[in-house]
C-alpha cells in the first residue's frame, strides 16, 4: 500500500491553490471543504480528518481567497464548486465522499447538486440549506453572559462590510468566543493569532452569496447518503437549521453533539470520529 502526505500548489481555474493530502493513494477519496471564507483554511479539515487517514484519501485545500491560496475572484459559489470538480478532476481522485462544515458545507451541498454523479456519501457539520436562523445568531451575540460584544461588531454578523484587514480581525477577535462549548481566552488568541485575513473575499461571500442563498427547495434532489452533525450549543448554525437537511435529503440522518459548540469535530472527537466511520460503512465507502 503506497501512502501519501503531502502538500502542494496548483493553478486551479486560473488560481494558485494550496492543496493537502493524507492517508493511501489507492484508498476511497474524502473531500473536505474549510469555512469561513477569508478566514478558514485547510488547517482545521486537517484536523478534523487527519485520523481518518488511516483508512481513507483526505483531500483538502485553501479556497481560493483565503489561507495561504491566491486572490484571484470571483468568491462565488459557482466557482469554489467549479474549483472542487476540477481538483477531483486534476488529482484523479473518482468518485468522492463530499465533506463540509458551516461555510464549507454550503459548499459541499452545491457541489453534490452540481456533480451528483461523483458523489458517494456527504458528511456535514454545523451547516445550513438557507438563511432562515441566522437572526438567531446575532440574537445570540446580543444576550451572551460570556464577554461582553460591541454593538459595531454585533451589527457585523452575516454581512460584507468589511473596510480591510485590521477591521477584519478585530471583528474575529470579538466573536470568535462564542464558537467553542466551553471559553477559554488563550485559545481564541491563538485562533485569532494563526488566521490569515482575507477581508475582500468574506465581503463577497457575504454581501453577495448569502443574501441569495437557499437549497431548501432541491435538498430532496440529494440522493446519496448524507450524514448531519451539530453540536448543540452551536450560536452561528443551530439544530433546527441541521434538521432542515436531514429531513429534506432522501437519505439523511441528525446526529447532535450535546457537549459542543460550532465544532463537535475537535470538542469530541472520539465520539465524530466514531459516528463518521460507522455512517461511511454502512454507505458502503469503506476504508482500505
Amino acid at each position: 500500500m503506497s501512502t501519501v502526505s503531502k502538500q502542494f500548489t496548483e493553478t486551479i481555474n486560473g488560481a494558485r491553490l494550496v492543496i493537502e493530502m493524507l492517508g493511501p493513494e489507492d484508498a476511497p477519496a474524502i473531500v473536505v471543504h474549510h469555512g469561513a471564507p477569508g478566514l478558514g483554511s485547510r488547517a482545521e479539515p486537517v484536523r478534523s480528518f487527519g485520523a481518518f487517514a488511516d483508512g481513507y484519501r483526505i483531500v483538502t485545500f485553501d479556497a481560493r481567497g483565503s489561507g495561504a491560496s491566491s486572490d484571484e475572484g470571483p468568491f462565488s459559489h459557482e466557482q469554489w464548486v467549479a474549483d472542487i470538480e476540477a481538483i477531483r478532476t486534476r488529482l484523479d481522485l473518482g468518485d468522492v465522499v463530499m465533506a463540509g462544515g458551516s461555510y464549507g458545507g454550503f459548499l459541499a451541498m452545491e457541489y453534490t447538486l452540481a456533480h451528483p454523479e461523483h458523489v458517494r456519501a456527504l458528511v456535514l457539520r454545523d451547516t445550513a440549506a438557507d438563511t432562515e436562523h441566522d437572526h438567531l445568531a446575532v440574537e445570540r451575540a446580543r444576550s451572551t453572559d460570556r464577554v461582553v460584544i460591541e454593538p459595531w461588531a454585533i451589527e457585523r454578523i452575516g454581512t460584507g462590510r468589511f473596510a480591510d484587514n485590521a477591521e477584519f480581525e478585530r471583528y474575529w477577535r470579538a466573536i470568535l468566543p462564542l464558537y467553542d462549548h466551553s471559553y477559554d481566552p488563550a485559545a481564541v488568541e491563538r485562533k485569532a493569532a494563526s488566521t490569515t485575513y482575507h477581508y475582500a473575499t468574506h465581503n463577497y461571500a457575504f454581501g453577495v452569496n448569502m443574501p441569495a442563498y437557499n437549497l431548501a427547495p432541491r435538498l430532496g434532489e440529494i440522493a446519496c447518503p448524507v450524514l448531519v452533525t451539530v453540536g448543540r450549543h452551536d450560536w452561528r448554525t443551530p439544530v433546527p437549521a441541521s434538521q432542515r437537511i436531514a429531513d429534506g435529503v432522501a437519505h439523511g440522518e441528525l446526529v447532535v453533539f450535546e457537549h459542543s459548540g460550532h465544532s463537535p469535530q475537535l470538542e469530541e472527537p472520539e465520539r465524530f470520529q466514531a459516528v463518521v466511520r460507522d455512517f461511511l460503512r454502512r454507505a458502503g465507502v469503506a476504508p482500505v
